[in-house]
């Protein structure tokens, strides 16, 4: 899924190398969703494995590398523009390197479009960077690296699929998808699904608890799909089982994007039963009336949404719920448009992202064209969002008069900013707390006042518990 397309410029947190002071310098861009992130960080470690340091202005460096989204249009015009503004800023000696979704998808146009690029780099084959510059230096031609393998290379360069942010981290734990959503161009990008061994994940984990990391988010298309190509049932799971008992000390467990339909009962079970597997969910759901779903290629039983959500809330009492819908998809109508605010009404998702339709070339829904105009598209995403406002400062007000554990990011001003579990980074709302706390703490905050997205609180004194810190009246 898209996700926030914020550029990560200058050095890339948690590269884990130790740069000596020579002149080659990169400076990266990186574009799109936590996926991309882990990706980014990846090339950075290699860059800096062969002797580059990182520059936080692109005047500087030596290598300008953009690390694309091509997931939707606005996704993609983000990414020209970038490199657009590289290029035309470029001086005689500098690469401008094109790596990621973007490139993978349409490299021979971005070249004509983007004068001065001297690389294209896919996603299947990003752990090639290193070479791709020594080559690009060679010649006077833009030299392209945009393998059509089934899918991406997985673990064969000894580089961490990890990326931490502060005293989170984002860890994946597969790469490409098999699932044949209509709208969706990520299997044209990524290609299928490839897990990746369980101890090479397990040891990643182990060396980010080493490091003080407070929060693990694992990622994937579809972390619920882990271990499917390895014959392993039920692999999230038991991942997430072994995950546990190998990092005890890291206090937050987060799952990000789960496929309706494989949320499993041991799944439930297994978040319920480790303390420091956070109660949160992420499942996009794109819709909720069935002729549509249908006509997306995604699940279709919506009461099995009914009978899942309900299980995991009797399982997991304090469970916060997100999940993603598309409107404006070719052929919705009112009707089943308004169908999908009364499931939302019913549903009471805490945290929820809206998308309209994006044509994508190529994909399924081709043939269906995008026959919804943009303005009955916008005016169906405010009418949702407007619902969910109401819903969430709603759930946010149910939090007033509890205690939530807050992993704090940043200060100022008196106060301090930080996140519940509730709350997955970048994507979803925040932590206000009055006082200025240690950033990468983990705080006990009482919390005193909802906003739609936010919540506001007071510290109380550590009382030395870990975990989630699941919520208690105070």
């Amino acid at each position: 899924m898209p996700g926030a397309h914020t550029p990560c410029r200058g050095p890339l947190a948690g590269a884990g190398i130790e740069s000596p002071a020579m002149s080659q310098r990169y400076h990266l861009v990186s574009l799109g969703c936590a996926k991309n992130t882990v990706d980014s960080h990846s090339m950075a470690q290699l860059l800096e494995r062969d002797g580059f340091h990182s520059s936080p202005s692109p005047e500087d460096a030596d290598v300008l590398l953009v690390n694309t989204c091509g997931f939707i249009g606005p996704a993609r015009a983000e990414s020209l523009d970038t490199l657009r503004q590289l290029a035309a800023a470029k001086r005689p000696g500098q690469l401008l390197i094109a790596a990621g979704c973007l490139t993978q998808r349409y490299g021979a146009e971005i070249a004509r479009q983007v004068p001065g690029l001297d690389g294209l780099l896919g996603t299947r084959r990003w752990m090639d960077i290193v070479a791709l510059v020594e080559r690009a230096r060679r010649t006077r031609h833009p030299v392209y690296d945009l393998s059509d393998a089934a899918t991406v290379a997985m673990d064969s360069d000894g580089i961490p699929r990890t990326a931490i942010q502060g005293r989170s981290a984002y860890l994946k734990i597969a790469d490409g998808c098999r699932r044949p959503c209509a709208f969706c161009a990520i299997p044209l990008i990524k290609g299928t699904a490839v897990s990746r061994p369980k101890p090479a994940i397990l040891a990643e984990a182990r060396a980010l608890q080493e490091q003080g990391v407070q929060e693990v988010v694992l990622i994937a298309q579809d972390t619920t799909d882990y271990g499917h190509d390895l014959g392993v049932r039920d692999g999230l799971a038991d991942l997430l089982d072994d995950l546990a008992a190998h990092v005890p000390d890291i206090p937050w467990i987060r799952v990000l994007y789960a496929y309706p339909g494989y949320v499993t009962d041991r799944l439930i079970e297994v978040m319920a039963r480790h303390a420091t597997i956070v109660s949160y969910l992420d499942m996009p759901l794109q819709h909720a009336h069935p002729r549509l779903l249908r006509a997306m290629r995604r699940p279709a039983n919506v009461e099995w949404v009914h009978r899942t959500l309900e299980k995991m809330r009797r399982v997991l009492p304090d469970l916060a719920l997100r999940t993603t819908f598309i409107v404006g998809y070719p052929g919705e109508t009112e009707a089943e448009f308004q169908e999908l605010l009364d499931f939302v009404e019913a549903t009471r998702f805490d945290r929820v992202g809206v998308f309209t339709f994006s044509f994508e070339p190529g994909t399924a829904s081709q043939p269906l064209g995008d026959p919804v105009p943009e303005a009955v598209k916008q005016e169906r995403r405010d009418r949702l969002m407007s619902l969910q406002q109401t819903i969430s400062l709603q759930n946010n007000q149910a939090q007033i008069g509890r205690s939530l554990q807050v992993l704090v990011e940043g200060r100022g001003d008196g106060l301090s900013i930080g996140r519940s579990y509730r709350d997955a980074p970048e994507i979803d709302g925040m932590v206000i707390v009055e006082g200025d706390l240690n950033v990468g703490s983990m705080a006990r905050v009482l919390i005193q006042g909802a906003l739609e997205y936010d919540l506001t609180g007071i510290p109380l004194p550590a009382s030395g518990d870990a975990g989630q810190g699941h919520p208690r009246r105070v």
